[in-house]
C-alpha cells in the first residue's frame, strides 16, 4: 500500500473549508487559500501567498512568500512562482462603475493566467492576464507579460520579451547550428521551428 504524506497547514493559515489540499502539500504562516480552490499534491504554499476562489495548481508546484494567484488563474503541473509574482485577473480594473457605485464580485468578469508545466516565474513579475505561460518558459525577475509566451521562452522586460530559449533544466541553451540548441546541463537537443522551440525526438 503506497505511504500517504500528510498535508501541513501552519496555525496562523487561512485555508477555506471548501478547498482541496493535495496529500504532502504545505500551507506556512498566513497563507490564504480560498473556497473551491484545488491544490495539487506536494506543493508549497509559501508565507503571505493568496490562492483565490477556484484557482487551479497542479502538482509539485511552488509558489513563493508574497505570491498573489487570482482566479480564475490555472497553473499545471511543475511550476515555480517566485517572491511577490501577481497574476492578475481584470483586464480593464475599475473600483467603480459607471454610477459611481463600488463594483462587486457580479459587476465584472474575471480573466485569467495559464501556467503551463514546468514554467517559472521569477521574483515580483506580473502576469495581465489573459495571458498564457508556455511549457518550461520562463519569466525574468521584474518582467511584465501582457501577451503569451512560448514554450521554453525565456522573457525579460516591461513589456516582456524573449531574448533566449532555455531548457528543462531552466538554464538558456546553446546554439549548435542548423536551428537545434542544446542544453549544456542535461545534453537534451531542442530545434527551433516558425519561431517555436520544441524538444528534439530521439532517433531509432
Amino acid at each position: 500500500m503506497p505511504h500517504t504524506q500528510p498535508v501541513f497547514i501552519a496555525e496562523s493559515a487561512d485555508v477555506a473549508p471548501e478547498a482541496t489540499i493535495g496529500e504532502g502539500t504545505k500551507v506556512w504562516h498566513l497563507a490564504q487559500v480560498r473556497e473551491l480552490a484545488d491544490v495539487g499534491r506536494e506543493c508549497i504554499i509559501g508565507r503571505g501567498a493568496y490562492v483565490g476562489p477556484g484557482v487551479r495548481i497542479g502538482d509539485r508546484c511552488k509558489l513563493q512568500n508574497h505570491a498573489l494567484v487570482y482566479e480564475p488563474a490555472v497553473l499545471e503541473d511543475g511550476v515555480f512562482v517566485g517572491p511577490g509574482v501577481v497574476l492578475t485577473n481584470d483586464y480593464f480594473p475599475r473600483a467603480v462603475d459607471l454610477d459611481g457605485r463600488l463594483k462587486d464580485a457580479h459587476a465584472w468578469t474575471a480573466v485569467g493566467v495559464t501556467v503551463r508545466e514546468g514554467a517559472s516565474i521569477g521574483a515580483r513579475a506580473v502576469c495581465v492576464a489573459p495571458v498564457e505561460i508556455g511549457r518550461w518558459a520562463m519569466v525574468a525577475a521584474g518582467a511584465v507579460v501582457t501577451r503569451d509566451v512560448p514554450d521554453f521562452a525565456l522573457v525579460v522586460g516591461s513589456p516582456a520579451r524573449r531574448v533566449k530559449w532555455v531548457g528543462h533544466a531552466g538554464v538558456p541553451l546553446q546554439y549548435v547550428g542548423a536551428d537545434v540548441f542544446r542544453c549544456p546541463v542535461s545534453g537534451r537537443a531542442y530545434v527551433e521551428t516558425n519561431g517555436l522551440l520544441r524538444e528534439e525526438r530521439s532517433r531509432s
